[in-house]
């Protein structure tokens, strides 16, 4: 199973830090954040990366190199100025992601999330005909009504009205099939997509209760240095 990190983001809300290196590549505890990732992938089996990238991108390439570092190989899909959003970004990649389910993780958070539980999910996936799995979070003060809802029966509604309001992790499991329609280096958003196939109940998702940083800001950037300092 590969492993795409979504690593494309300008990273507005952290300039200047942001203005000379990518966001990816900022320091938590003395590793790029995007290592962190790198690191509890290859961990949990994933040896086969993907990772997109515009702004910056060659200081990531130029970092990370094939991957060796972290005992993984790393495919790049550099991606036009200004980036393609993230379904964009995905379609664009999928020559190096393949025909299977793919785990996706959004390269500005600190998580611990299982990656490992990935393989299960998209064993799931493939018994009951789903496009994608969604790893959903607490909703955080910034963002209090949260982006969907996680349903009784594991499906997720795009009312955050129904069953309990949670917000998106920024991980989750796809099928490729969830990107047919999408066209490679166009621009496009992965939320209508998700919308779509939730009206069709092909989207399951589960509630993560553990570490779930969004490294937006310079604030939450040294908040994560803190919990790293002790990994």
């Amino acid at each position: 199973m590969k492993a795409m990190i979504l690593a494309a983001g300008r990273g507005e809300r952290m300039r200047p830090l942001t203005d000379h290196t990518p966001k990816p590549l900022l320091e938590v505890a003395g590793t790029p954040l995007i290592g962190w990732h790198l690191r509890r992938l290859q961990q949990a089996g994933f040896t086969e990366i993907v990772i997109n990238h515009a702004w910056l991108g060659q200081q990531i390439e130029d970092t990370l190199k094939d991957g060796s570092d972290y005992s993984v190989r790393i495919a790049y899909s550099p991606e036009r100025a200004g980036g393609l959003e993230t379904a964009g970004g995905i379609a664009t990649a999928l020559p190096l992601l393949g025909d299977e389910p793919f785990l996706v993780v959004n390269g500005d958070v600190l998580t611990d999330i299982d990656f490992q539980a990935a393989r299960l999910a998209a064993q799931r996936m493939q018994e009951h005909n789903l496009l994608a799995h969604l790893w959903l979070v607490d909703n955080p003060p910034h963002h209090p009504e949260g982006d969907f809802g996680l349903l009784s029966d594991g499906l997720v509604s795009a009312s955050s009205a129904d069953g309990q309001a949670l917000t998106f992790s920024g991980v989750g499991v796809y099928h490729p099939t969830l990107f047919k329609d999408t066209p490679a280096h166009q621009a496009a958003k992965l939320a209508p997509l998700l919308r779509q196939a939730m009206s069709q109940n092909q989207i399951s998702g589960e509630h993560h209760n553990g570490l779930w940083l969004d490294v937006g800001t310079v604030e939450r950037l040294q908040e994560a240095d803190r919990i790293a300092q002790s990994w």
